[in-house]
């Protein structure tokens, strides 16, 4: 059986961890940019910022799965 309550508190982690993955990936994209303007190798810089969104994309997929669970609840 679902604890709806507990989903809910996940819920909210999920938006957090969300809203902070934005955020660090905005970040990363603001130093890539500073970087480029230097002359700088940008390599792995952008590889972080892949894996920021590949993270941001499991996330959000998660947070359907909790959503789900609650709809079912």
């Amino acid at each position: 059986m679902v604890n709806i309550q507990q989903e809910r508190e996940y819920l909210i982690l999920a938006d957090r961890h969300l809203a902070e993955g934005k955020r660090r990936i905005a970040e990363q994209i603001v130093l890539i940019q500073n970087l480029t303007r230097c002359g700088h190798d940008t390599t792995e810089a952008k590889k972080l910022l892949q894996n920021f969104e590949d993270t941001l994309e499991i996330w959000h997929t998660h947070r359907g799965l909790i959503l789900d669970a609650i709809a079912r609840g």
